[in-house]
């Protein structure tokens, strides 16, 4: 026994369920060890929604099986197993110890919290890059590097370059533009409805999952029942040959619509599994373009979905890794207002605040346009803490991990980088909704009004914005004509919604759900 060599520790997280990764290539099956573990740190360091709990426990749990049927020893340690240590740094220490391990191979983490720890913990690590990005962090500094501004537009005409994705045979945009965003934003017409949302039946892996999660973490907010999320490589597969079937042809008009009982429209619902490894971006890449070259779907539906992954998903991820741990703390605006209450219910008469809402909390998903325009936009209007919001979409979605949600909810939500992602705020009022919902139809305020009691909350509240905000914004070109509109009014109307505006804030710091 002392002529064997000590096995090297490789260590797969929650995020990283992918047969692709280097630390796989740099291991021996026949010496090594993986070791995956349910922690509770992980579990709890926000309020996880208990579908991404279970969506990340047991889709762990079904990779370590597939891993040993390739002939890996995993060590796999269960939240409830004895002498669980609760966090991955005191995982990976008793392991190392168990197995006398004297190298630790690991991919990069997904969040800088985890991996500072990680890199703080003096063990012997041997760092891998994670190739399931086409951008490394590296490459991506370099490309920041001398930049005054990181426009993700610029980034994304590169990264359509190097991958060689919907170009014409002399390197041109296909169609002749490298962006079809105008031909995104159609609202839903009336007798549109999206297709059938496929659903997979928990197996007992899955199933047992569940009841651990009902039992362990019945204080968080969201639903366990219902789970029918894909936990496999296969079923992931599968629900994006849906999305390809019967999606992707209507995505590119209506990705910005939002409709009553429509939680998931053309959308593909695959964010959740791509975010953990169950899906690789390259293919769904080619499968997307490949369907646009054959003629089954047309070109702005392939552009706008294959921008939303090689643009903006990389795009933020390198701007996390470029700007961490300072772009946590920023605060442009200086917001220090609570958030509401509702945001964990859904208990509010805003409609659309109380369908965006009551849908996450059921399904822990909601779309961009959801996130964006409406909850995001609430608390952008509202001045809610940056911190706050950012932990509320870190909990509640399913795809959520902080190199996505920070980058999204600090910068393009909440403007709170001053404009170091977005050249503007993305704020609106009432209107918009009405014009790309059908939501205002069924809600208690009168979205045509503003100062009245019955008016719109977010119509005072987005003149509120700017009016108290004009300092920092009104010399923003792209901010000129909204200005302007506001100059228009007369004194008595500006003077009317800033006092709406006033007394809806008051109400809200009073703990009224409005």
């Amino acid at each position: 026994m002392s002529g064997l060599q000590a096995p090297r520790l490789g260590l797969l997280l929650g995020d990283q369920l992918s047969f692709d990764l280097d630390l796989l290539r740099a291991l021996d099956p026949a010496r090594d060890v993986l070791l995956m573990a349910e922690v509770r740190d992980e579990a709890r360091y926000v309020p996880h929604h208990p579908r991404k709990i279970i969506l990340v426990f047991s889709a762990m749990r079904h990779f370590a099986e597939a891993l040993r049927e390739q002939g890996w020893r995993v060590e796999y340690v269960k939240l409830d197993a004895r002498g669980n240590s609760g966090s991955i740094v005191g995982e990976l220490r008793r392991w190392c110890r168990k197995l006398g391990a004297e190298q630790v191979h690991v991919t990069e983490c997904g969040e800088w919290r985890l991996e500072q720890a990680m890199r703080e913990s003096g063990l012997p690590l041997a760092w891998h890059r994670d190739r399931r990005f086409l951008c490394s962090r590296e490459a991506f500094a370099r490309w920041a590097q001398g930049r005054k501004q990181l426009r993700m537009e610029h980034f994304y005409h590169g990264m359509r370059k190097r991958n060689r994705l919907l170009l014409e045979p002399d390197g041109s945009p296909a169609g002749g533009s490298w962006n079809y965003d105008k031909d995104n934003r159609k609202p839903l017409p009336g007798k549109v409805h999206g297709p059938f949302a496929l659903a997979f039946k928990p197996d007992a892996i899955t199933r047992e999952v569940v009841a651990l999660v009902r039992e362990r973490f019945v204080d968080h907010y969201g639903t366990v029942e219902g789970f029918d999320y894909p936990v496999t490589h296969a079923e992931a597969q599968a629900l994006w040959q849906h999305f390809l079937d019967f999606g992707l042809g209507a995505f590119g008009d209506y990705q910005d619509a939002m409709a009553e009982g429509e939680p998931y429209l053309f959308h593909a619902r695959i964010s959740a599994a791509l975010n953990i490894g169950l899906l690789d971006v390259r293919q769904l890449c080619e499968d997307v373009e490949a369907a646009w070259r054959r003629g089954a779907v047309p070109l702005n539906a392939a552009e706008g979905f294959i921008r939303q992954l090689i643009g903006w998903r990389e795009y933020v991820r390198g701007i996390y890794w470029l700007r961490m741990p300072e772009y946590a703390g920023l605060n442009a605006f200086g917001n220090r207002r609570a958030l509401p209450a509702f945001y964990w219910n859904g208990q509010t008469r805003m409609r659309c605040m109380a369908q965006a809402i009551g849908q996450t909390l059921e399904l822990g998903y909601a779309h961009h346009i959801q996130r964006l325009m409406v909850t995001g936009n609430f608390a952008l209007l509202a001045g809610i803490e940056p911190e706050q919001i950012c932990q509320w979409y870190l909990a509640v979605y399913m795809d959520a991990y902080d190199w996505v949600e920070l980058p999204n909810t600090l910068g393009m939500v909440m403007h709170a980088d001053g404009g170091y992602l977005g050249s503007k705020p993305y704020c609106a009022s009432g209107a918009y909704i009405r014009r790309m919902s059908d939501h205002c139809g069924h809600c208690e305020y009168r979205v045509d009004h503003a100062v009245e009691e019955d008016g719109c909350p977010f119509n005072a509240l987005y003149w509120h914005f700017l009016m108290r905000h004009r300092q920092q914004l009104g010399r923003n070109p792209r901010m000129v004509m909204l200005y302007r509109n506001l100059d228009r009014m007369k004194e008595a109307r500006r003077e009317a919604l800033w006092h709406r505006g006033e007394a809806l804030l008051a109400r809200l710091d009073a703990g009224d759900p409005l």
